[in-house]
């Protein structure tokens, strides 16, 4: 299964710099560390952006579970980095209900 609406798949960058890439966020602090030490930082975070947008366009669904918000989606894929480096990561996105358009939640490494 495919990510329903793929090609409008969105990544708000204040997601990215004030979120998964924040040393000082309480949740994101673990992604931050991780992400920064494979070279991703606020100064190319739109890299970061695209290779989610990526995964979103061209990994299969993995999981998928209705809530009261919409519809979450899992997905699993290969992200480049800025260090050159390939790495497995696992993203959430959520179709909102009364919208179409997949919203990026978080990422993580995948296992």
């Amino acid at each position: 299964m495919e990510l329903p609406n793929k090609s409008k798949a969105h990544v708000p960058l204040e997601k990215i710099t004030e979120y998964l890439l924040s040393e000082t966020h309480a949740v994101g602090n673990p992604k931050a560390r991780y992400f920064r030490s494979y070279g991703f930082d606020n100064e190319n975070a739109g890299d970061l952006v695209q290779g989610l947008i990526a995964i979103a366009q061209n990994s299969p669904v993995e999981n998928s579970q209705k809530s009261v918000f919409g519809v979450k989606y899992v997905l699993d894929g290969e992200l480049e980095t800025p260090n050159g480096v390939m790495i497995w990561v696992r993203t959430i996105w959520i179709i909102e209900n009364n919208t179409e358009i997949p919203r990026f939640v978080t990422a993580y490494p995948a296992e």
